[in-house]
C-alpha cells in the first residue's frame, strides 16, 4: 500500500480552495491539481473542521472518520499528483460510514471528472464605494473634527 502524505501547512490548504470544490452532505471535497512541483508526484490529503461542528471530541472523532476513509479510497480513486482535502459539515460525524464511503466515491469520481459545484458567491466589492465603512467608529457616522 502506498503511503499518502499529509497537508500540514495552512498555505497548502488555502491552496486547495482553488481548485475543484464538490460538496456532498457530510463534507466538501477540495481537489487541487495546480500545486507546485514535488519531488515526487505523490498525493496529499488533509482534513479539517470548524468549531461549529461541534466541541473537540466530536471534532476530532469527525476527522478519524475522514482520514480511514481517505486512506481507504484514494490509492484506487485519488488523482495524481493533486492535494484533496475534505471539510467537515454540520451532519457528517452522525451519518453512516458506509453512507460516507460512497459519497466519497462519487465525490471522487466528479473531480477527477472535473465536474465540480459551481464557485461559491463571494461578497464582492461594494457597489458605492464611498459608502465603505473605513473603521471609523460605529455606523457610518463622520467623525468629528479635532478642536
Amino acid at each position: 500500500m502506498t503511503r499518502i502524505a499529509t497537508i500540514r501547512k495552512r498555505a497548502d490548504f488555502v491552496a486547495a480552495n482553488r481548485g475543484i470544490r464538490v460538496a456532498r452532505p457530510g463534507f466538501v471535497l477540495l481537489v487541487n491539481r495546480d500545486r507546485a512541483p514535488v519531488a515526487e508526484a505523490g498525493m496529499r490529503f488533509g482534513v479539517t473542521v470548524t468549531k461549529k461542528i461541534g466541541n473537540a471530541v466530536v471534532r476530532n472523532r469527525m476527522k478519524r472518520r475522514f482520514r480511514a476513509l481517505l486512506r481507504e479510497a484514494l490509492p484506487q480513486a485519488g488523482i495524481a499528483g493533486a492535494d484533496h482535502v475534505m471539510i467537515g459539515r454540520e451532519g457528517g460525524v452522525e451519518r453512516d460510514f458506509a453512507l460516507l464511503r460512497d459519497e466519497l466515491a462519487v465525490a471522487l469520481s466528479r473531480a477527477a471528472e472535473g465536474k465540480g459545484d459551481p464557485p461559491r458567491k463571494r461578497n464582492g466589492p461594494r457597489k458605492n464605494p464611498e459608502r465603505a465603512h473605513h473603521g471609523r467608529g460605529k455606523g457610518n457616522a463622520p467623525r468629528k473634527p479635532p478642536q
